[in-house]
């Protein structure tokens, strides 16, 4: 099936959630946004959803430059992440909780984090899982998608609970072969967590190196959206940090994460490998994150809908799709391998 057959059956399977419209924009006509005040944000984005649309409104304005006259050459999209060669620079958000997008009549929790980390597995990258309120040591479906039946092919990315949790879940999936850990710090914003007596906290630059120093795995923390915190998080000693806003659920009136990406980039390109999400939507956007000067991109509603849809197929088709979009966009503006891709590629 194709992706747009599996999206017409993830439009039906979240009626009243998402409209799984043609273009996720968080426009206020949206079904999403219409569900952000007096009532659980869903599948939108926090308070007046500005955030959501800020997202993407920085990717909007932002242009390719159309290089065509040259050597004839195929595009190579190969990505090394922490030592694993990935077909693509682009991954699955660790988007969880299906409450929030559907219920059990969409999908079930288990049956999402295996969609997800199976589906990005077979298109060979990854799949990244987080965290919600329902997960707890008789309940771990990220778990078991990552380390029992994809053989530790993931990353897992776990609330900012208390260190000893978090420690705790990291030595498991370490364990369990995990490629990645870390802790997504904008989550200290969930209030749905602290509702279901599920306590979350913001991080201090000795949390985080503690954190680090607690586990043999790479670490990241995602949840950056300036200079000021992208700086802590390396003296932290951190592998990676995403620039993400949180898909605009934590904190309206955020700046869109593209323009974020920005001056995380100026700050701390080449200490640490710098990943981004918020507003992306194609291969094209892909290019543009990587051209500001991220390393590689993670996609989060789109993987949703893939995966309600059509399962671990869908999100396997998904990804192939970005892949050949982000291989046009290359070739047509004059770049051959991810290294080549530079902000010349783009104006503003």
């Amino acid at each position: 099936m194709s992706v747009e057959e599996h999206r017409k059956i993830a439009k039906e399977k979240m009626k009243g959630k998402c409209g799984v419209f043609s273009m996720c924009d968080g426009a206020p006509n949206k079904i999403c946004q219409g569900n952000s005040y007096g009532k659980p944000i869903g599948f939108g984005g926090v308070g007046s959803g500005a955030s959501f649309v800020n997202n993407v409104e920085a990717l909007k304005k932002l242009n390719l430059k159309m290089r065509v006259i040259g050597e004839n050459y195929s595009p190579n999209t190969k990505y090394n992440f922490f030592g694993h060669e990935l077909t693509m620079p682009i991954m699955g958000a660790s988007v969880t909780g299906v409450n929030s997008f559907g219920g059990d009549n969409a999908i079930t929790e288990p049956e999402f984090c295996k969609a997800t980390v199976l589906g990005a597995k077979e298109a060979g990258t990854l799949g990244w899982r987080g965290d919600t309120y329902s997960y707890d040591w008789d309940f771990m479906p990220c778990y078991d998608a990552i380390c029992n039946m994809a053989g530790g092919w993931g990353v897992k990315i776990s609330k900012p609970r208390d260190q000893e949790t978090l420690k705790k879940v990291f030595k498991m999936y370490e364990e369990g072969g995990a490629i990645a850990v870390g802790t997504d710090v904008d989550g200290c914003g969930s209030t749905i967590m602290a509702t279901h007596n599920k306590p979350v906290f913001r991080k201090s630059v000795d949390d985080l190196k503690e954190l680090v120093n607690s586990t043999k795995l790479p670490f990241i923390v995602k949840g950056i959206m300036c200079a000021e915190d992208a700086l802590a998080a390396a003296e932290a000693g951190v592998s990676a940090v995403v620039v993400s806003n949180h898909g605009g659920r934590v904190l309206d009136h955020t700046v869109g994460t593209a323009d974020a990406l920005f001056e995380v980039v100026d700050a701390v390109k080449g200490e640490v490998t710098i990943i981004a999400d918020g507003g992306v939507r194609t291969g094209y956007d892909v290019l543009k994150m990587l051209a500001i000067g991220a390393d590689s991109v993670l996609f989060g509603r789109d993987i949703v809908r893939a995966a309600v849809g059509g399962g671990a197929e869908g999100v396997k088709a998904f990804f192939e799709m970005q892949q050949k979009t982000l291989v046009k966009a290359m070739r047509m503006t004059g770049v051959s391998s991810l290294e080549e891709i530079t902000r010349a590629v783009i104006y503003k």
